[in-house]
């Protein structure tokens, strides 16, 4: 824009002085010796556009022609000194004069001798007196209009040189502060960027170096400055080369305008892997080389991590690819029948439609929003026993939907999977089920999709399933409690026959003794009554540590008559739903076994911690141990080590953790046994 604008001033400029010089008088010179001559010139070409100037001698026009510009000169032949053609020829030698058109007029000489010299030395034309004034004047008008003309065309290229120049003097400007931004900006990202930089000549000798170089090789730049561009690479060849430096310099310019890959050294001598990027410039008439140094060890790390898992999917692939290719074969298929789209997303929409309709699994589309059924699929029809009409736009608590162990809302806002619930069909029916939902959006609206598979028939038949087993179990233990029973039983005997043939009174330590034997047999036929009910756990949200503490009075008074210590260590953990009772008679078998298991003196620490999504209850002896036989038969009913045990009570401990979805792990060495009791807090609900 500011080109244009200069540019308009001066050429408003240039037509003013153009039009101005039309009405400014023109310079005619005329040279005679004769002054009555001059002056009948004079008379013919008076004019108020002419400036008329006369000379009487050759050496006097020269002299005018010093201070002034003229149109049209009117010379004499015949002068003194210099004539009219000497004259002639010192005019046309000077450049500026050169081109001033020259008229010969005399009076003596008519020969086409004298007229042929004088058009030979620059005459434009030849007249002889006497003339004729008018067409003197006609000659003198164009002539003049010829000078006119070429100084307008004069001026206008001036102008046109001008503008030309002051334009390439801006684009000049304008290449210059390009030029100190480039240097500023390579500066900036010279200092800045984590690459190094390095330039050097033909020879390979390092001309400049960028700060870079100090992080990245441990040089810094006055060290590098004249070296050879060899010494920061490594020949990465197993031929021996005479000359590295050359073999590395010949590399390089080999690989202009590429990326390659090299082996770095470090000051200290480490090695490491980078990229370079080579390119070249001409300077002064110099090559220079521009060396751009990546250092790539994190990345070649990674490759080397993706070539590892590269591999491991190799096969992947090879299996995935004929699947692949179908897959191409029917989107080209697709691509082809893209008229067919319609018809397509149709039967896409059918074949969704009979897959929600023939499912055995109960499935059923909730409004988020309004909390109602938008859809529900025949198995759920036919299993809730509700028609289409009585569930759409109804609640979903319509089914009364809860979680089987706590009775709790299911909240369908959330994603659940394979949730234990209670649900209620139209007959008051209450069936079993696992629930799983996901969020799905339908016309920009959310909405959740349940499906419950129902399980009713399922936990009938583990219930019966379980209760078979009980009964197998029991008709194995059968012969194992008949044999504890018997012992009892037969000391009874035996001493009941005694005192029928002998009339006297039995002893106190006698009948002591069988009431003994009577108390142990009563005590094997509970225990195994406990084992073998199905019994109904009344579990409730309360804390761990709490009937630990209850507890601890009871373990303590045990243990202080046997001559050993218990310590509990009890941390901050959550409320969970257990059985107050079972729980006790969990942790007093485990613990009292442990105190059997130790000499006086011994340790039974009982500790709680919280252990990502369970809490868990940590029993610890320093008994012997136990042998791995006797690890296998642990928790089998009637199995024990002890004289006087049952071998029902690790058995009952692993019933109360079953009802409680508790696991029991177990780790015995020499120092002692550990029994780990971890109650899962999601499943404990």
């Amino acid at each position: 824009m500011e080109i244009t604008t200069k540019t308009l001033i001066q050429q408003k400029n240039s037509i003013e002085k153009l039009n101005s010089g039309a009405t400014q008088k023109v310079n005619i010179l005329m040279v005679d010796d004769h002054p009555e001559n001059l002056l009948a010139l004079r008379a013919v070409l008076t004019s108020p556009n002419y400036h008329l100037v006369s000379a009487s001698s050759g050496k006097e026009a020269l002299k005018c022609m010093l201070k002034e510009d003229f149109a049209v000169i009117l010379l004499d032949v015949q002068m003194p000194g210099l004539n009219g053609f000497e004259t002639a020829e010192l005019i046309k030698e000077r450049e500026k004069t050169r081109y001033i058109p020259i008229i010969f007029i005399t009076a003596i000489s008519q020969d086409i001798e004298h007229v042929n010299r004088g058009y030979s030395v620059g005459a434009i034309d030849y007249i002889f007196k006497p003339f004729n004034p008018e067409t003197l004047r006609q000659k003198i008008e164009q002539f003049v209009k010829i000078h006119q003309k070429h100084e307008e065309s004069k001026l206008l290229g001036e102008w046109e040189h001008s503008i030309e120049i002051k334009e390439i003097n801006q684009e000049l400007d304008r290449t210059t502060l390009n030029l100190r931004r480039s240097e500023a900006l390579s500066k900036v990202i010279g200092e800045t960027l984590m690459d190094t930089i390095v330039t050097f000549d033909e020879n390979g000798h390092i001309l400049s170096v960028n700060p870079s170089i100090q992080r990245m090789f441990g040089f810094n730049e006055v060290e590098l400055l004249g070296k050879h561009v060899g010494e920061l690479f490594k020949v990465n060849t197993e031929e021996k080369v005479e000359n590295s430096q050359s073999f590395i310099l010949f590399s390089m310019k080999a690989s202009i305008g590429k990326v390659i890959e090299a082996v770095a050294l470090r000051k200290n001598g480490s090695e490491f892997p980078v990229d370079v990027q080579i390119g070249e410039t001409i300077i002064e008439g110099q090559q220079i080389f521009v060396c751009t140094i990546r250092n790539v060890t994190e990345r070649k790390q990674i490759e080397e991590v993706k070539k590892q898992q590269f591999e491991n999917l190799e096969k992947i692939v090879a299996e995935r690819t004929v699947e692949l290719r179908m897959a191409n074969e029917n989107l080209q298929k697709e691509i082809e029948q893209r008229k067919k789209i319609a018809d397509n997303l149709y039967v896409s929409e059918e074949r969704f439609r009979k897959i929600f309709e023939s499912s055995p699994c109960l499935k059923a589309i909730i409004s988020i929003k309004e909390g109602t059924y938008i859809d529900a699929n025949p198995s759920w029809i036919n299993i809730t026993g509700y028609n289409y009409d009585e569930i759409r736009n109804q609640n979903i608590n319509i089914l009364n939907i809860v979680e089987e162990f706590n009775g709790d809302l299911i909240d369908i806002e959330q994603p659940n999977r394979n949730i234990r619930i209670n649900y209620k069909t139209k007959s008051n029916e209450i069936r079993a089920g696992l629930l799983s939902s996901e969020l799905i959006e339908i016309h920009k609206e959310i909405c959740v999709l349940i499906v419950i598979t129902d399980v009713t028939d399922r936990v009938l038949l583990e219930k019966e399933m379980s209760r078979l087993d009980r009964l197998n179990l029991i008709g194995e233990m059968a012969a194992g409690i008949a044999h504890e029973i018997r012992n009892p039983m037969t000391t009874v005997h035996g001493f009941l026959q005694v005192a029928r043939s002998n009339r006297d009174q039995l002893p106190v330590e006698i009948v002591d003794l069988m009431m003994d034997e009577l108390t142990r047999a009563n005590s094997i036929i509970t225990e195994f009554l406990n084992l073998a009910k199905n019994k109904v756990s009344d579990r409730k949200n309360q804390n761990l540590n709490s009937i630990i503490k209850a507890l601890f009075p009871l373990i303590q008074a045990e243990a202080l008559r046997s001559s050993k210590h218990i310590t509990i260590n009890l941390a901050d953990c959550p409320s969970i739903f257990i059985d107050q009772k079972e729980i006790r008679q969990l942790i007093l078998n485990i613990a009292l076994n442990g105190l059997d298991a130790m000499s006086p003196g011994g340790k039974l620490t009982i500790k709680t911690y919280l252990e990502e999504h369970a809490v868990v209850l940590k029993i610890k002896d320093q008994g012997s141990g136990m042998k791995p036989e006797v690890l296998d038969k642990i928790g089998t009913p009637f199995y024990t080590t002890k004289e006087n045990g049952t071998g029902l009570g690790l058995a009952i401990c692993y019933s109360i953790a079953e009802r409680h979805h508790a696991d029991i792990q177990i780790a015995t060495g020499d120092n002692g046994t550990t029994f780990y009791i971890r109650f899962n807090i999601e499943t404990n609900i």
